[in-house]
């Protein structure tokens, strides 16, 4: 070959290697950050680090996909800005995103609280996002491992498949959740690389693990479940818990859970009775020949009883029990103290509270203020969003942004 064959080689490798945009994290905001982006011409790449596409779409709601919520408003999130969200979630809504899957003929029905699911497989959705990433260009490298990022007047990424340049550059690689299928801490390592602070993480949907001293308790519950309202400060969730060997869990406890500073003597309260007043019923059946244990058969499963029920007055007869010891009764179901010890961490939580500090981010594209052309999106900013779809919409009206401003 001659000397200028070789350099005109040369060229068109490094333009194959150059990038309009390029996508970190092939997960549901990555996924829609590249669809958009390929859908406007824009030369897309999107590279995972694993040999899989979207594995928290494919393991989430049973297998099913939790895709969104009905109800999904700025209202069900967390973040130090609690109306940084707004302008995303308003740009691509959850009716948007069940339009798009009915255009893909994709069934879905309501489970309850407006989360809904595939009727079919979690695979649909995915399968769904990465043919509208192939049918708009986007090019996608998976066990692309990126080793460092620098920014001159492009993006350079060291990676194991060489290096890549991109005028634009989407950080969408996810938190802390779930290591067993590649979440790491890579995002927050690249935001603060460019100066971004960021919120102290944490686990978040994640059960609850009780203090020591009330483990007993819990571990002869394992398995019980009960409908309830769990209460942590100005935070409560009506819907079940259940008692794990360990301590709580069962979605109001992944609930409150994301509501936690810490988890270490941290202490929440539980309405083991939220359908009914048990203090007015036993002033209405004042001279009820039954003892409390035998009343509260109606409401709670016998197990629930016979641990709880423990006081002499549980088994004394209604009518013989001053209302003081009625009252102290009906208070210790209708606000049940737990003191917590911990969480079971990033291995079983459903997501990472905490991330990329949004003071630092557009509200409206997801771009970093100071550094043209870098956006962050989906689970690694500071946004957490309450169980029951509206993490995913979270990435997906995060990355719609990202996309159609990249």
């Amino acid at each position: 070959m001659s000397r200028r064959g070789f350099v005109i080689e040369k060229r068109m490798n490094q333009n194959n290697s150059h990038y309009e945009v390029i996508i970190i994290g092939a997960g549901a905001a990555g996924l829609m950050a590249a669809a958009q982006a390929g859908k406007r011409g824009k030369k897309t790449l999107l590279i995972e680090h694993t040999n899989k596409i979207g594995e928290k779409i494919r393991i989430s709601g049973g297998g099913r996909c939790n895709f969104t919520n009905l109800y999904a408003s700025p209202n069900n999130y967390i973040c130090q800005n609690p109306h940084f969200m707004k302008s995303a979630l308003a740009g691509f809504t959850q009716h948007d995103f069940i339009k798009l899957a009915q255009s893909h003929q994709i069934a879905y029905h309501e489970k309850t609280l407006g989360q809904l699911f595939c009727d079919g497989s979690s695979k649909q959705i995915i399968n769904m996002m990465v043919n509208l990433c192939y049918s708009n260009g986007v090019e996608i490298k998976l066990n692309c491992q990126v080793n460092d990022i620098s920014k001159n007047d492009t993006f350079q990424l060291q990676t194991n498949n060489g290096t890549l340049t991109c005028d634009s550059l989407i950080i969408a690689c996810g938190g802390l959740s779930i290591p067993q299928i590649g979440a790491s801490d890579f995002g927050y390592r690249i935001a603060k690389k460019f100066g971004l602070k960021i919120i102290a993480t944490r686990p978040a949907l994640v059960p609850l693990i009780v203090a020591e001293s009330e483990r007993h308790l819990f571990t002869s519950l394992s398995g019980v479940s009960n409908p309830s309202i769990v209460h942590y400060k100005k935070a409560q969730f009506p819907e079940n818990i259940l008692f794990t060997h360990k301590g709580l869990s069962g979605p109001a406890i992944l609930q409150i859970s994301s509501y936690l500073e810490k988890f270490n003597n941290e202490e929440i309260i539980i309405n083991l009775l939220p359908k009914i007043d048990l203090k007015q019923q036993f002033i209405d059946d004042k001279n009820s020949k039954q003892t409390p244990a035998n009343y509260l058969k109606t409401y709670l499963s016998n197990r629930l009883i016979d641990t709880l029920a423990t006081h002499p007055d549980f088994h004394k007869s209604i009518t013989d029990l001053k209302k003081e010891s009625l009252l102290a009764i009906a208070d210790k179901l209708h606000a049940f103290k737990v003191k917590i010890g911990g969480s079971e961490g990033y291995q079983k939580a459903e997501v990472t509270a905490g991330g990329v500090d949004t003071d630092f981010l557009s509200s409206k594209t997801m771009a970093v203020k100071t550094i043209p052309n870098l956006f962050f999106i989906g689970e690694v900013v500071d946004v957490t969003g309450w169980l029951g779809g509206y993490n995913f919409q979270w990435a997906w009206s995060s990355g719609f942004a990202a996309g159609n401003n990249c």
